[in-house]
């Protein structure tokens, strides 16, 4: 094991889109050096307690956290980060089971679209029973990704999304942006938004999308990301301390074939700092204290 040199506040398991269990997530971040982390699942709060429990044993300190599907205005699946709340918030807990519901269906919907595509072609169907059994959590399109590599279909997972997922998709359901920084909020926690050089390529408009969000009580910048430039991560650093926010940083690791991010690590090049831990613990008592 190394020494604990980095912090990781965007990582996945199979509660979401992820490969591992949060046991494992947890055993590669303490291999990996990170002594801080945050579970950020998709719409899920399932793998908050089982990593909590793991980290009794490896000595990290787990942060509750979160990744809510939003959007707002022209911007579709812009990506809400909420951290430090209380997992067994009501309203938080209601909320994210209605998503699971809407998921199950879509996903279900999806392998519809997908056999009737593999039908055309004369191959055997899916078993979206086995899909879901196999996904182990809440099922994601990866998942659906890994049952065409099984069967012979793609070759990787992005054949898959390529040949299938994205001409058989099904649109997902988001939170407006401010609603979802206001459940956070309401919960106990702080949202920062995420990865934004995957939201647009143009800075203004970044800009203006920041400062939109910050009227409504955004409270950080993920300017450590897998999509991010030594560049990039000078500039959303400078925009996060121009607006007052916090800065934070997440591999955004999801284990699966093709993912190329390292726990701990912002692109694989540059380790996420302490720092990141740091504002977001400060944040966390700002708000704690009203």
């Amino acid at each position: 094991m190394t020494n604990n040199i980095s912090v990781d506040l965007h990582l996945h398991t199979h509660f979401s889109d992820g490969v591992h269990a949060p046991e494992t997530i947890m055993t590669m971040a303490a291999q990996a050096g990170v002594s801080t982390l945050a579970i950020c699942d998709h719409d899920n709060l399932d793998g908050i307690a089982p990593a909590r429990a793991a980290a009794v044993h490896l000595g990290i300190e787990v942060i509750s956290g979160v990744e809510l599907s939003s959007r707002w205005k022209s911007y579709e699946d812009l990506h809400i980060l909420g951290y430090g709340f209380d997992p067994l918030c009501p309203e938080l807990v209601a909320e994210l089971a209605e998503f699971r519901a809407f998921r199950s269906r879509r996903n279900e919907l999806i392998v519809e679209r997908v056999n009737r595509r593999l039908a055309t072609q004369k191959r055997a169907p899916l078993d979206f029973a086995r899909v879901r059994e196999a996904a182990d959590g809440t099922l994601g399109r990866p998942h659906i990704a890994r049952a065409l590599i099984e069967k012979g279909y793609v070759r990787d997972t992005s054949e898959a999304f390529e040949r299938y997922l994205i001409p058989c998709n099904v649109e997902k359901r988001f939170f407006p942006a401010d609603q979802a920084i206001g459940l956070i909020h309401r919960a106990g926690g702080v949202a920062v938004l995420a990865h934004p050089p995957f939201i647009t390529p143009d800075r203004p408009a970044l800009e203006r999308l920041l400062d939109a969000l910050v009227a409504h009580g955004l409270d950080g910048l993920e300017a450590y990301n897998n999509g991010a430039t030594r560049d990039d991560i000078d500039y959303l650093l400078t925009q996060a301390r121009r607006r007052g926010l916090i800065a934070t940083g997440g591999s955004d690791h999801h284990g699966f074939e093709g993912d190329e991010s390292r726990i701990g690590w912002c692109r694989g090049a540059l380790p996420i700092p302490q720092a990141c831990a740091q504002e977001l613990r400060a944040a966390l008592a700002r708000r704690a204290a009203g």
